[in-house]
């Protein structure tokens, strides 16, 4: 089955940085395993450079560039510098073909060049917010945010945002253990705090550092759908219940109640993404009470309803 094809648009003036973070996700990181055809494509034809003289040549087509799965704009040299119309114009091409635009930092200038940002939510480097709200007043930016991700055009911070982004790029494709399996290869966290990252799921650990404490937790998620008692869960792991909920805290910096509504969560956007259930069958299945229970926990974490989060990502694929 092919690969994606990750277009990573370059330009005269680039930055080494910038350019390597996405090549560096996409490109052959598991050596092991394929998981992207990763291309470059120049906004300029022929060579062209870094200001430290690294060079670069495009290995894209423009019409090859509206074909790819996901382009990648990993910065823009001027906020007042418009790219190249055509190039906006397979970009505009390729989300009308259901596929993302993602624009990295200052790159998220791009997406809104070509129009693409209008009325969506979006997220851009810190030091540029103002000007970007006075040229695209029409974009809902959001100064709080490591990354965003609104119908397919994903826009992330400066900087170190731009991996945190790559990274839930993957994870949307292939899933944590992959995107996990990358972050530690490159010695990052899979996931990291800050901004409000809304439509993008946020991964507990999946273990702790105490081993009964683990063996509880993987009790848990093969029993989300029933109810659980401290007194119970204490009995279960051998412990006081007053001994019992220090541990568990200590060891998931959390309280029972607080990751089981969690985990519970975290398997619904699952199970919206991956199946056709309906949501009344999913919140039986999680362990919720009732389904205004699940939609009224899934607003307030998320800010999307069950049934938006699903369109959201879930997409273009039919629901069988």
């Amino acid at each position: 089955m092919a690969v994606p094809i990750v277009a990573v648009v370059a330009f005269n003036h680039f930055s080494p940085f910038h350019l390597s973070v996405p090549c560096i996700i996409f490109g052959d990181l598991l050596h092991d395993q394929k998981l992207f055809e990763l291309k470059i494509y120049t906004e300029e034809s022929g060579s062209i450079q870094s200001h430290e003289g690294l060079s670069v040549q495009s290995s894209l087509s423009i019409e090859e560039l509206a074909q790819a799965d996901i382009i990648i704009v990993p910065s823009w040299r001027d906020p007042a510098e418009k790219p190249n119309q055509a190039m906006l114009d397979a970009m505009v091409e390729a989300h009308a073909r259901g596929n993302q635009v993602v624009g990295l930092c200052l790159g998220t200038y791009v997406l809104a060049y070509a129009g693409l940002l209008k009325n969506h939510k979006a997220a851009t480097h810190w030091e540029f917010e103002q000007d970007f709200i006075s040229r695209f007043p029409d974009v809902d930016l959001d100064c709080n945010a490591l990354y965003v991700d609104d119908d397919r055009l994903i826009t992330s911070a400066g900087t170190a945002a731009g991996l945190d982004c790559c990274l839930y790029l993957v994870r949307r494709r292939y899933g944590s253990a992959i995107a996990n399996k990358l972050a530690r290869r490159m010695v990052i966290p899979p996931y990291r705090e800050g901004g409000q990252a809304q439509f993008i799921e946020r991964p507990i650990p999946f273990t702790t550092k105490d081993a009964r404490i683990n063996t509880l937790l993987d009790y848990l998620r093969n029993n989300l759908n029933k109810i659980h008692g401290l007194d119970e869960l204490a009995e279960h792991s051998k412990m006081s219940r007053r001994t019992f909920t220090r541990q568990f805290y200590k060891a998931t910096g959390m309280s029972v109640g607080e990751w089981l509504l969690i985990e519970r969560l975290q398997r619904s956007q699952e199970l919206l993404e991956s199946t056709s259930l309906a949501i009344d069958a999913i919140a039986e299945q999680i362990g919720f009470q009732s389904t205004a229970s699940l939609r009224q926990h899934f607003k307030r974490r998320f800010n999307v309803t069950p049934s938006e989060w699903r369109r959201t990502f879930r997409g273009h694929q039919k629901l069988r």
